[in-house]
């Protein structure tokens, strides 16, 4: 059983007055059922994988095998006249757990205010958005981030709706928290395990670069670009590139 060990704080997310107006026509839905179908066959054909990732982390340290956190999404609503709008939403990442038990969030929060805020040292850090060197990762967890084997519990998220395969990175609620008007396009998708930032921008962008990236992929989006991106991800990821 998934026991969620982080503590989960009430935060008002702030969203555009206005519903945002969803894209219509049949690339939502054959995307959905692409998501589904591929999402459901690799949870089966990945279960070994799964099962022996879930053995070293409990061979490793103490806690849970998965870790959730509080990220925020999008959702496609329909009202009864037959209009689809996107709904900001929050929702429940899962990853296999790659740090110490009751790791403190706090290191972390720091370091997304100050890359979203533009503030961040890039002489200690450089411009990326993932933070070096954090004491918090386990021997096991160190590996599972390098090959991007931590994402993969993602697969529920998408076969439940919450995430699709592409589409924007699922952000924290800390970091929408710093977000300014022009920011929350980004969120006008369901969030994705993979994305354009993760194969061009390799987590080595500025804040303004990666949402200028997901923003584009909103603007863009379709099944062509859906399937470059995933053939995208294979070589970033065996580059150990890419992992958010």
């Amino acid at each position: 059983m998934l026991r969620q060990r982080e503590e989960s704080r009430e935060r008002a997310i702030e969203v555009p007055a206005e519903p945002i107006t969803a894209r219509a026509g049949w690339y939502p839905t054959v995307k959905r059922g692409f998501d589904i179908t591929i999402a459901s066959a690799l949870l089966i054909a990945l279960s070994p994988l799964l099962a022996l990732v879930a053995l070293l982390i409990k061979l490793d340290s103490r806690g849970s095998i998965f870790f959730a956190q509080e990220r925020v999404g999008a959702r496609r609503q329909i009202d009864a006249a037959g209009n689809s709008s996107w709904e900001i939403q929050p929702f429940r990442v899962l990853k296999f757990r790659s740090m110490v038990n009751n790791a403190d969030q706090s290191l972390h929060e720091s370091h997304i205010r100050a890359f979203v805020s533009g503030t961040l040292d890039l002489e200690d850090e450089g411009t990326t958005i993932k933070l070096h060197d954090d004491p918090r990762i386990t021997r096991v967890g160190k590996w599972i981030r390098r090959t991007s084997i931590d994402e993969l519990p993602q697969l529920i998220n998408v076969v439940k709706g919450e995430m699709s395969l592409v589409g924007p990175r699922p952000v924290p609620v800390y970091e929408v928290e710093g977000y300014q008007p022009r920011h929350y396009e980004r969120l006008h998708a369901v969030p994705g395990i993979t994305g354009i930032w993760q194969v061009e921008g390799r987590g080595q962008v500025t804040f303004e670069e990666m949402v200028g990236m997901d923003i584009w992929y909103v603007r863009n989006a379709s099944l062509w670009l859906d399937l470059k991106i995933m053939a995208q991800t294979i070589p970033a990821v065996l580059r150990g590139e890419g992992a958010a």
